[in-house]
């Protein structure tokens, strides 16, 4: 099972249904929309997570804000308001993993789900601490894995899976990575996203 399908069977019944309240829209699409969101988040971390610096960036955050969480704990306090809490910051998470993408993956996802720009926004700013916790439970189950060689690794082959699978999510992907719009991820877009690489600081 992928990462991916891991958490998304994690969400379902309680959780699926608060998120789909939050944002008013009805359980179903609420599914449909989550379904698409977390292959975008995953594949972006992936990403970021290619570049030596960004899987140590990564793996900082995840063991410094995001460690001893569980699911149940962060959806409460990101739909709480998050109380100033770098673990439930789903904006402050957004903005390390898409850099200047996340207008482009916002209005992805709005299209490809049928959601507002602003719920799809809304969306991915409760999934993000949310994907960040179960990294961190994942990590700091894995033994020997728990470098950021490892997390590299464990997000290349997810970021891989997200690609090959193709629907919604890898397709959305696909669009937000491909900053020069030549229909590939190559090294142009590598250059463009440098910047937009998992900063050190803590927001």
């Amino acid at each position: 099972m992928s990462l991916t399908d891991d958490l998304l069977s994690q969400l379902q019944g309680a959780p699926l249904q608060q998120v789909s309240q939050q944002l008013g829209i009805d359980p179903q699409q609420a599914s449909g929309a989550v379904s698409a969101a977390l292959p975008l988040l995953m594949g972006a971390l992936g990403n970021n997570a290619a570049q030596p610096q960004g899987a140590q960036a990564l793996l900082g955050a995840l063991q410094t804000n995001h460690s001893g969480l569980d699911i149940s704990s962060v959806l409460g306090a990101v739909l709480g308001g998050g109380g100033g809490n770098p673990a439930a910051n789903g904006a402050g998470i957004l903005g390390h993993i898409f850099g200047g993408n996340e207008t482009r993956a916002e209005t992805g996802l709005a299209q490809a789900t049928g959601l507002s720009p602003s719920s799809s926004s809304q969306l991915l700013k409760i999934l993000a601490p949310i994907v960040m916790a179960f990294l961190a439970q994942r990590m700091a189950s894995g033994g020997s894995q728990t470098d950021a060689g490892g997390l590299a690794q464990i997000l290349g082959q997810e970021k891989q899976q997200v690609t090959q699978a193709g629907g919604i999510g890898g397709g959305l992907l696909g669009s937000v990575l491909d900053q020069d719009g030549d229909g590939q991820f190559g090294v142009g877009d590598l250059i463009k996203l440098g910047s937009g690489l998992l900063g050190s600081g803590k927001r």
